[in-house]
């Protein structure tokens, strides 16, 4: 299974976009508007770790309980974000962010005003169900707005919005918090939804393959190579969130380790927009991602720490891009359900197993296991990259 390093070969675009040609170069009102929403929905879902204390306290449940709604909403994006792509292909993507952005809002709302820990967990499971499809339809959109040449530095536009999100947005949440209570740091996130919501339909155009692909282009995606790629990096990913999870157990103090990490991660997306060669790129970011790994499982110093963050940083959109021009028009709807199932997958996996490892072997027998698998991942995406 091999594959010619994007960038180097004919454009696999054959239907016109009239709706969607903002030019030569990127279109940054629409990809900042996606990236806005991509921050709304990172925060939304990390933002019960951010005030658990307080919130648990709240609905008078347990720690325990309230970081599980971490966990389900990671099981629910990976269960629902394919049918959910399926039932709605037919209408025009802004339509469909702006109408996920609306039902996170309306989960986030509940969630504020919810009685009790029932209720907050049916609206957890609803906002996950929105991001999950939000989440793909934003990534095959992106991909139909851009010209082939310019994907790299789309993804990593839009995806620096998460980044923001879980550097900028969750710690905010945080300080809604302690000022005004957690129920108030939801508010917030269902008014940013609902704002994105509204420049989603302002700014973002519709694509002309929102009906459908025609036969050409469904024949023109890679299918087999871009659900290998999806399999590998998927590996790479439960390793790397393996121990990310432990990540202030590894290296302190903590919340600068935290800081370190989420600073070294925004420029890893930022460089990642920068490299053409982005199978290439993927290879070298994975095989960092584990040299890292292993060092900071051994040492533990701030420096290393960064070092991980610029490489796994990089790894998305290295990841994303790569497996939407494998794709082509034809299963780019698929490829951008797959990106948040593999994901949140890695997130789900990841930490289960490293909490088995760290309950057997401790913290300190982490770092190999964990780079091992991304090791793996980085060998069989060298060799499907050559």
């Amino acid at each position: 299974m091999t594959l010619t390093s994007p960038g180097t070969g004919p454009t696999t675009r054959t239907a016109t976009r009239p709706s969607a040609d903002l030019g030569d170069g990127l279109p940054w009102p629409v990809l900042l508007t996606l990236g806005a929403a991509t921050l709304v929905m990172v925060t939304g879902e990390m933002l019960p770790t951010a005030v658990l204390g307080p919130m648990s306290r709240g609905l008078a449940v347990s720690e325990a309980a309230a970081g599980l709604l971490v966990s389900i909403w990671a099981a629910v994006v990976v269960l629902a974000s394919i049918p959910l792509v399926r039932i709605t292909r037919r209408f025009p993507r802004p339509a469909v962010i702006a109408g996920s952005l609306v039902a996170f809002a309306v989960a986030a709302a509940a969630t504020a005003l919810a009685p009790s820990y029932g209720v907050v967990l049916g609206a957890r499971t609803l906002g996950a169900a929105a991001v999950g499809l939000l989440w793909s339809t934003v990534n095959a959109h992106v991909a139909d707005l851009v010209p082939d040449r310019l994907l790299g530095r789309a993804t990593s536009v839009v995806l620096g919005g998460a980044t923001l999100g879980m550097v900028l947005g969750t710690p905010v949440g945080r300080v809604v918090a302690d000022l005004a209570g957690w129920r108030a740091s939801f508010v917030l996130l269902a008014a940013a939804s609902l704002v994105a919501a509204l420049l989603v339909l302002r700014v973002v155009p519709p694509a002309s393959r929102h009906a459908g692909p025609t036969r050409a282009a469904e024949e023109s995606g890679s299918l087999r190579p871009m659900l290998g790629v999806t399999l590998l990096v998927a590996l790479a990913l439960v390793g790397h969130y393996g121990a990310y999870t432990y990540v202030t157990r590894l290296a302190g103090p903590p919340a600068l380790a935290l800081l370190v990490f989420g600073l070294a991660s925004a420029l890893g997306v930022v460089l990642a927009g920068r490299v053409e060669r982005t199978a290439l790129g993927l290879v070298v970011a994975t095989v960092l991602t584990a040299v890292a790994i292993l060092a900071v499982g051994t040492v533990g110093t701030l420096p290393l720490v960064a070092l991980w963050g610029v490489a796994s940083g990089a790894l998305p959109p290295f990841a994303q891009t790569l497996v939407l021009r494998l794709a082509g028009p034809g299963h780019r709807a698929l490829a951008g359900a797959l990106i948040p199932v593999l994901f949140n997958g890695g997130i789900a996996v990841g930490a289960a197993l490293a909490s088995g490892v760290v309950a057997a072997y401790g913290v300190g027998g982490l770092g190999l296991p964990a780079a091992t698998l991304v090791l793996l991942a980085a060998a069989g995406l060298a060799r499907v990259a050559r």
